[in-house]
């Protein structure tokens, strides 16, 4: 950084890092055109540490979600959005240049925080759709986000930030975090995980059984912290007046996110907790209670559902297409269709359902 220019909130997590790495020298990578200035690239800067233990790796560490020169927000706790980002990937002897597309990867997150305004904590998860690399066989499709285990929250000029290290993970990990909760699924992940590094070639950690035994029980004992998905096939066609009755209305959903939902609505209801879904334009809330019902308010649907019914829904939502009704339920029909799975360039690279 240019010594005429007043960087406090760089300056803060440069420090931090030095506490770690001492003298080193990051390989860091900054922005050429500023983001306000129609830039393609959000994030300030990224900088790449060689670790060394618990194995050699890349530790990344982004510049830019927090406020590194003057303070803009009007929030007096926080700095710009009160998080950086950490990433870590296994480093071969040979390599003198970290994966440009981890930086890639980075960039986009701060795309998809800067154009929506959502932010991230510990305990969040992002499902990619896809590899994490693109390209590469792999199994890591999501990521989930957790405190970097070496970088404590710091106090900046600019206020707070703390620093969430990006973890990837595969889709049964992911569903696992979904059923139960992320920072539960990541701990007993962690020691075949140390300091959260992720590997591309890695398998499933469910494959172990004293991950996915601890996993089961967990779920069993807490229910789902998941209290709320996007869904982004869910509509809601209400049922039309015919000359002797009215048709039943339909509940539609994608065939991608239907088992996951029946999963969540055991691990919601039956602990007497609720479960919002939100769509393109509508929102479903389903809630426990005494006896099936429905009812619905402008641009939400309410569904109450008991122990028995929440059983017989859950075996029904499948990933495959059809409609189904469901006992005691009357007057609403749950229609699976399927989910189109595209790439980055919006080719159909799988069909689900």
């Amino acid at each position: 950084m240019s010594e005429e220019l007043n960087a406090p909130g760089w300056d803060a997590i440069d420090q931090t890092l030095r506490n770690i790495y001492g003298d080193q020298e990051p390989k860091h990578y900054g922005t050429l055109i500023p983001y306000a200035l129609g830039g393609q690239d959000p994030l300030q800067g990224i900088s790449a540490y060689m670790a060394e233990t618990p194995q050699p790796h890349w530790h990344f560490v982004t510049y830019g979600f927090s406020a590194l020169y003057e303070k803009e927000s009007e929030n007096a706790d926080y700095s710009g959005y009160g998080f950086e980002l950490t990433f870590r990937l296994p480093r071969q002897p040979e390599e003198e240049e970290p994966p440009a597309w981890a930086l890639n990867l980075l960039q986009n997150i701060g795309r998809y925080v800067f154009g929506s305004g959502n932010t991230f904590q510990a305990g969040d998860y992002m499902d990619a759709n896809g590899p994490i690399c693109l390209d590469a066989d792999t199994r890591i499709t999501a990521l989930a986000f957790t405190a970097d285990p070496e970088l404590p929250e710091i106090d900046t000029p600019n206020g707070r930030l703390e620093f969430l290290q990006m973890i990837g993970i595969t889709a049964d990990e992911l569903q696992a975090m979904q059923t139960w909760n992320t920072l539960g699924v990541l701990s007993v992940c962690e020691p075949y995980m140390p300091r959260y590094i992720t590997d591309l070639n890695r398998d499933s950690f469910l494959r172990h059984d004293a991950v996915s035994g601890a996993i089961r029980l967990g779920h069993e004992r807490d229910g789902s912290s998941t209290g709320f998905l996007y869904v982004d096939q869910l509509t809601w066609e209400p049922g039309k007046k015919g000359l002797f009755k009215k048709s039943s209305s339909t509940l539609t959903l994608g065939a991608k996110q239907a088992g996951i939902i029946g999963s969540l609505l055991r691990g919601r209801i039956l602990k007497g907790k609720k479960l919002s879904l939100s769509g393109p334009s509508i929102r479903v809330v389903f809630e426990p209670g005494e006896s099936p019902a429905w009812e619905t308010q402008e641009g939400e649907v309410r569904i109450m559902l008991n122990g028995p019914v929440v059983d017989e829904l859950a075996s029904k939502l499948i990933p495959q297409a059809g409609v189904f009704e469901v006992s005691f339920l009357t007057g609403v029909l749950f229609q699976i269709v399927k989910t189109e799975i595209k790439d980055h360039e919006g080719q159909v690279v799988e069909i689900i359902g």
